[in-house]
């Protein structure tokens, strides 16, 4: 089932059950490849558990019969046994304590595993509507409150099962009567942490929120703090801050204020259990029914019976807290990527790398926040127009460019140029129509063999805080004279060198250590380096200067020989020498040809470009021109 996380609907917030056997059968499934070591704590826990009644017996008897006898050797003996037995307990608790942290590690590590390659799987779709920083609370925090399920939750949860029933049985084998009375107080004891239990859950459930809060704040203001700073937002955005900080300190100390009154009732709970077993015991003890040794053994397993009852209830809130978590990490594993090829038979046709590629758009439409539809259900030809007709992107579009063809997008901001660049690179798909490689579905290639074919270089230019090979490689097998040899068609090679470490140089978060027209030149060298079949070029120029645009052109009239090329410019004498260009008005072509014919049309285009070129015209020309065509305005 796919589920998606929707920032307004804070799941966070959502009411988990207080136990949810599906959610713990998965979690079971992480701790199977370790049942070596579940099974060896375990073991550990339980001698753990059968040593702690070692004192009390041996108490007993030291008061009943070695103190009567005055028998010194035999009270000597029973000091070493106890002694024996704290240091057995003691490499018990320890290698327990090793085991259990080996396994949540273990565990945090695996999930960390599967929800890092889960995320880089998930379509572009579902990060416009997810915060960075409410992911970022999954792999960290989410899965660190697992890790306290398997250190300090189930396995120490069996072993105080294991020591309450073995303490009980020896309570009750020694003297029934008096183990009722130090019973007695059990069902205040369940009270309590069935209240505690109640209250503690929701409190953590709003400082799991409050964090998630806090990491998706946190995370877009530090990525936008230039424009923080430059508006001046600094103090704004602090006080905003400050509240959200604010409501994370309230909800923790809600849930202090919980424990803070949990503890001391089990304390005075088990002080009085332990007064009405002095009660019961005194009186047996003066009728002569009961012996001092038994007594004092009997207070002592007390102390050890109620100390493992407050731990589990402590235990109850670790699984609280872990199916919470559990829910939220499940619910981002078992969504699906909304842009995912159909099912691909053994002959569909494949187009290896070095392949010419002609694209198709055939009759595109499309809209966003609608799921994909399978290239057997998309239907082409124009809609019926209705008042509950979604908002498109792109309204049939339609064109065709072939290998060393170049096609050139160009029209206002929002007019559907970088979406027709999306749907190419399927980071959507057409909810009508359809996009073709070679005459086939785009849809029914394999979703990575179709990307390796294409070079794209992109406006917001991406790279990665590590060193200048990588970022230029990426997965390509190039060694480091086809990485130089790439950039230097680009003029990148020239960076490079200014670079103290060269290739080796590592770039700072987002290539912050360069500027901003060198990261464009990578970022291009970076395109070019795979030699791809198709090139995107995304307002590939438009960070750097006229001198290093001069040079990337020529380099990249040598690259487009042979090659499947689209542009969107809003430089129009970039693209002058394009096979066809596309001028878009509200998602539509409205018109297409080559430059020269363009100009020859006197329509939007000639305006647009004698407005770029300082001719005759002004904005008010470009404004009559969108009005005059039809929906425009």
């Amino acid at each position: 089932m796919a589920a998606s996380l929707n920032p307004h609907a804070s799941d966070e917030e959502s009411s988990a059950k207080r136990y949810d056997r599906n959610l713990a059968r998965r979690l079971v499934v992480y701790a199977r490849p370790y049942r070596a070591l579940v099974a060896v704590a375990v073991l550990l826990l339980m001698a753990e558990g059968l040593l702690q009644l070692v004192g009390p017996i041996l108490t007993r008897r030291v008061i009943d019969v070695a103190l009567p006898a005055r028998d010194a050797g035999m009270a000597w003996h029973a000091a070493l046994l106890y002694a024996l037995s704290l240091v057995l307990a003691f490499g018990c608790s320890y290698g327990e304590t090793m085991l259990t942290a080996l396994l949540g590690q273990r565990v945090m590590r695996d999930l960390r595993q599967q929800l890092f390659e889960q995320v880089q799987r998930l379509s572009i779709a579902f990060y416009d509507r997810t915060p960075v920083g409410r992911l970022v609370t999954r792999v960290t925090s989410d899965v660190e409150s697992l890790n306290e399920l398997f250190t300090a939750g189930v396995v120490a949860g069996l072993g105080d099962l294991f020591t309450l029933l073995a303490i009980a049985v020896l309570m009750l084998v020694t003297d029934w009567r008096l183990g009722l009375a130090a019973f007695a107080v059990i069902p205040l004891v369940y009270l309590t942490s069935h209240l505690f239990q109640q209250r503690v859950r929701v409190a953590y459930r709003e400082i799991r929120a409050r964090l998630a809060r806090i990491n998706a704040y946190l995370q877009e203001r530090i990525t936008g703090i230039r424009v923080v700073q430059l508006f001046g937002r600094e103090a704004g955005e602090t006080q905003r801050f400050a509240s959200l900080n604010r409501a994370h300190l309230d909800a923790n100390l809600k849930s202090i204020t919980i424990y803070a009154l949990y503890f001391p009732a089990i304390e005075f709970l088990t002080s009085l259990a332990l007064a009405v077993l002095l009660v019961a015991g005194a009186r047996r003890v003066g009728m002569g029914t009961l012996t001092v040794g038994t007594v004092a053994a009997f207070l002592q397993l007390l102390r050890r019976f109620y100390q493992p009852l407050q731990d589990l209830a402590d235990k109850f809130n670790t699984l609280q807290q872990a199916m919470a978590a559990s829910e939220r990490i499940f619910q981002l594993l078992d969504t699906e990527p909304e842009t995912r090829p159909v099912a691909i038979a053994a002959d569909a046709p494949r187009l290896p790398r070095g392949s010419a590629v002609t694209i198709a758009f055939e009759d595109v439409w499309f809209h966003y926040g609608a799921p994909s539809v399978p290239p057997a259900a998309a239907p082409s030809g124009q809609p019926a127009e209705s008042s509950g007709d979604p908002r498109w992107v792109l309204k049939g579009v339609s064109f065709v460019v072939g290998p060393g063809e170049t096609v050139a997008l160009v029209g206002h901001t929002g007019a559907g140029k970088t979406t027709i660049v999306n749907l190419l690179l399927r980071f959507y798909e057409p909810q009508r129509g359809r996009i073709t490689a070679n005459g086939v579905d785009v849809r029914l290639l394999p979703l990575d063999d179709w990307r390796r074919l294409i070079g794209y270089v992109q406006q917001d230019i991406f790279l990665f805080a590590a060193d200048v090979r990588t970022n230029l490689r990426l997965d390509a097998p190039l060694d480091d004279a086809d990485i130089m040899a790439a950039a230097a068609r680009v003029g990148a090679d020239r960076v490079i060198r200014r670079l103290p470490r060269g290739l080796d140089q590592v770039l700072g978060e987002r290539g912050g250590s360069v500027s901003v027209g060198e990261r464009q030149l990578l970022s291009f060298a970076r395109a070019v380096a795979a030699d791809p079949a198709v090139l995107v070029l995304d307002e590939a120029t438009s960070a750097v200067d006229s001198e290093a645009e001069a040079e990337i052109q020529t380099g990249v009239r040598a690259l487009m020989a042979g090659r499947t090329t689209i542009a969107i410019a809003h430089r129009l004498s970039t693209i002058v020498s394009a096979e066809e260009i596309l001028v878009l008005h509200h998602g539509e072509v409205r018109e297409r040809g080559t430059h020269a014919a363009l100009r020859a049309r006197g329509g939007l285009y000639e305006r647009l470009y004698r407005l770029q070129a300082g001719e005759r015209g002004s904005p008010e020309d470009v404004a009559d021109a969108l009005a005059s065509l039809p929906g425009g305005g």
